[in-house]
């Protein structure tokens, strides 16, 4: 991750999560007020892996056919030529995702889902490694649409963007006076890929031979089952958030040069794998309780495996 951090500044949490998503082939929601990197962080992530990037900027008059592509007819050979949309690449970035309406959030599903594309009704496959990082301003709703609990559910990790402690932010401002701003680090060549994109799935399939021992993973399914029981959730994580769990857990493992999994993985990764997937109830929403601070109520009180 030495190249990621030629670029970002802090943010170790941030980028350690999204490390993880690339890892488990799923996508992360990025959350954090403008001008934070969250999108530095994406660009920077394909560069290091030698992948495609490609960026949406969502709003509330896209399209569908705005992001998939579509059919224009060729004078020239008479014919209709499939002009491909900015869903075609490896890494994509949806900025400020819960500006687009319900069909394009809906077009964007199908591709985090399947990996597919339907265009005037044919199906066109993406790449294997496709990979959404969205991101979303907590602050502002205004002209905003929530997202849909089963595309809430597609994203592995929500991973929380804070603002940087006070020497990162002089860093940063001592590399803007500089000339050496992270922007430019990035758009100079000077981050090296690790990795090509045809390499992710090998370091993905390494990843079986992390050793999760049994009662972990028991322990992991035991935290996830208390979010539909516990008296200040109305709708707790289903099975995914299982799957998510346990995979994830593997992955920031192995990201910390270990090869097995701690209770401490499993904890660490649980509030960006379920803080989303969960509605708590309105009451306890109303006097300030977050998901956050749920789940970590759950893990205070579930044994861990010694």
């Amino acid at each position: 991750m030495s190249g990621i951090r030629k670029v970002i500044i802090g943010q170790e949490e941030a980028i350690r999560f999204s490390m993880v998503a690339v890892l488990c082939n799923q996508h992360a929601l990025i959350e954090g007020v403008p001008g934070l990197g969250k999108t530095l962080l994406a660009r920077t992530l394909a560069a290091v892996l030698g992948s495609d990037f490609k960026r949406i900027q969502f709003t509330p008059d896209l399209m569908p056919a705005d992001i998939t592509g579509t059919n224009v007819f060729n004078l020239q050979r008479n014919e209709f030529s499939l002009v491909k949309g900015p869903l075609f690449t490896t890494f994509l970035l949806a900025d400020e995702i819960n500006r687009a309406p319900a069909k394009t959030q809906s077009a964007l599903l199908e591709a985090m889902q399947e990996r597919t594309v339907t265009i005037d009704r044919e199906s066109y496959r993406l790449s294997p490694n496709f990979t959404v990082f969205a991101t979303q301003n907590p602050i502002e709703s205004e002209g905003t649409y929530p997202l849909p609990e089963a595309q809430k559910d597609r994203f592995m990790l929500k991973i929380p963007m804070p603002l940087p402690e006070r020497d990162e932010e002089a860093e940063l401002g001592r590399r803007m006076l500089t000339g050496d701003a992270p922007e430019d680090t990035l758009a100079h060549g000077n981050v090296e890929p690790v990795l090509q994109g045809d390499e992710l799935p090998t370091v993905r399939r390494a990843l079986a031979r992390v050793t999760f021992r049994e009662e972990l993973a028991d322990y992991a399914v035991d935290v996830v089952r208390r979010t539909r029981t516990h008296e200040a959730i109305l709708s707790g994580a289903g099975p995914r958030g299982t799957q998510s769990l346990l995979m994830a857990s593997r992955a920031h493992a192995a990201i910390q040069g270990r090869d097995f999994v701690t209770p401490d993985d499993i904890r660490a990764l649980t509030v960006p794998v379920l803080a989303h997937r969960q509605v708590l109830r309105p009451e306890f929403e109303l006097e300030g309780l977050t998901s956050a601070e749920v789940l970590q109520q759950i893990l205070a009180e579930i044994p861990v495996p010694r």
